[in-house]
């Protein structure tokens, strides 16, 4: 009887979710439109990337900090964003073939300008009232205060929806995020499933980049490539108490800034901008590298999604990384090889949170957030 219960509630949530996903890169929102049909693969329908303009991303960096006005600022950002998600819908609706009464939901993470799970918090701001406004769709949003509140980290959400996806029985399997900061989950063998974050990732390595390009990103790592990894700088920057830190841990911009980097280069003056960009570059490597070493030693693939998935040498770096760590012969590939765009996984994950919220089914795992259990996530606002 309960098997049924669970195949009735579960086809309860069947149909077209959007997933929209703007991480800590804050160079755009991500979205995609999936089918979800129980016993069946989802299947991507559509997808769309809108970028934000200068004066938003302005405003969202200038919010990772404190400063006067905040309340009125974050508002205003969170309209901002709003209209954008809603463009962003609009894409999708046009790529799918799907009008507005056709879509059951749409996921959407927000914009995290703070991160504190040990204080009890974590902000995302969004304006998801706004947005059922502008799309005429149910939006579900807050994704994270739950797992807070039951005392979890918060982060990262996606391991449940990686294990759905990527998990393969007797086989060991990672999937490393590489979006403004690192995350790897590990897929058991025995189905177990962790994940955390793992430092760094295009937060800083975009950040010398725009300083030294006027550039936003290190257009295929070709800046890195210029440069050579200086050892002394690369191990004053892994002198971070975070990177020996235990799971389940989270981080994010309120940490890794570009205040926590200019403090460690100050004790280097005169590098040159290669030679930094090539260091940043090493250190998400070798941050993610060491993680897998200790936690995922028997893994047989790691597999990449987010941004630094486009970024060849930072892809190359964590492979030599693994080698150097004693985890050999382990293939780093993206996520392409198992069927999902590197570009689509998170936004995928939030279309599939949100169907997990309309099931009324949890969308957290306690083994990786550290809560006190699998939690329902989401807040919705009816369209």
């Amino acid at each position: 009887m309960g098997k049924k219960r669970e195949e009735v509630e579960t086809s309860h949530a069947d149909g077209v979710y959007f997933g929209l996903m703007s991480g800590t890169s804050m160079d755009g929102v991500d979205g995609v439109a999936v089918q979800f049909a129980t016993g069946k693969t989802p299947v991507v329908l559509g997808e769309a990337h809108i970028s934000f303009s200068k004066d938003l991303r302005d405003a969202l960096f200038a919010l990772q900090a404190p400063g006067d006005n905040e309340l009125e600022r974050e508002a205003l950002a969170a309209n901002s964003l709003a209209t954008r998600y809603a463009i962003c819908c609009h894409e999708l609706q046009s790529m799918s073939g799907c009008s507005a009464t056709k879509v059951r939901a749409i996921g959407v993470h927000g914009q995290t300008v703070r991160h504190r799970p040990e204080k009890g918090y974590t902000r995302q701001i969004n304006n998801p009232a706004m947005l059922a406004e502008m799309t005429n769709i149910d939006v579900i949003a807050d994704f994270r205060s739950r797992d807070v509140a039951a005392g979890g980290q918060g982060a990262p959400l996606v391991p449940a929806f990686h294990a759905t996806m990527f998990g393969a029985p007797k086989e060991t399997r990672v999937v490393c995020n590489l979006g403004g900061i690192s995350n790897i989950t590990i897929l058991s063998a025995s189905g177990a499933v962790r994940g955390f974050d793992c430092g760094p990732a295009n937060a800083l390595i975009d950040e010398w980049a725009l300083r030294h390009l006027q550039r936003a990103y290190d257009d295929g790592g070709q800046f890195a490539a210029q440069g050579t990894v200086n050892q002394p700088l690369l191990n004053a920057l892994l002198d971070e108490p975070f990177f020996s830190e235990a799971p389940p841990k989270s981080t994010g911009r309120d940490l890794f800034n570009p205040m926590w980097m200019d403090a460690k280069l100050a004790a280097f003056p005169g590098l040159p901008p290669a030679d930094v960009q090539a260091t940043l570059t090493a250190l998400t490597a070798t941050t993610v590298a060491r993680e897998i070493e200790r936690h995922a030693s028997d893994a047989r693939a790691v597999y990449v999604c987010g941004g630094g998935a486009r970024n060849p040498v930072l892809l190359r770096m964590l492979q030599k990384a693994l080698e150097n760590s004693g985890v050999s012969g382990v293939p780093v590939m993206t996520t392409d090889a198992l069927g999902v765009p590197p570009q689509q996984v998170e936004a995928f994950a939030f279309a599939w949170l949100a169907m997990r919220c309309v099931a009324r089914e949890p969308g957290n795992l306690a083994s990786v957030t550290g809560a006190a259990g699998e939690r329902v996530l989401g807040a919705i606002y009816p369209r």
